[in-house]
């Protein structure tokens, strides 16, 4: 796939962000790291209460952003579901459950990146 221009990247974060709270999930986050690390330039951060909602979740997504064009380079963590990572290339996709985004905290972590609003 060819290299993709930031508008088309900030619009495929929308379509993901979107997906999520279609199906529910909480305290979605978009932050944009491309200032400050080159493995992506957005992080999309989410909560979801359940395996089967994560999963969900999950899969509703990768459909979405494939339907778009976007090709999900890989998938960590789906079967156990605390903690799904899609990675997309400039986007990275993270839903967590509720304990294990307490436990990392992406956002204080990733603080030098900028938080953004995508879900106007």
């Amino acid at each position: 796939m060819a290299e993709m221009t930031k508008e088309e990247v900030l619009e495929l974060v929308k379509k993901a962000a979107e997906a999520l709270e279609d199906k529910k999930a909480e305290d979605i986050k978009v932050i944009d790291i491309s200032g400050v690390s080159v493995m992506a330039d957005y992080f999309l951060i989410a909560s979801g209460n359940n395996r089967n909602q994560i999963q969900t979740m999950s899969d509703e997504v990768e459909e979405r952003l494939g339907r778009a064009g976007a090709t999900l380079r890989q998938i960590e963590g789906y079967e156990t579901a605390n903690w799904v990572l899609l990675d997309f290339g400039d986007l990275i996709v993270h839903i967590f459950d509720r304990d294990n985004r307490l436990f990392y905290d992406l956002e204080r972590i990733w603080t030098d990146g900028k938080q953004l609003d995508v879900l106007e």
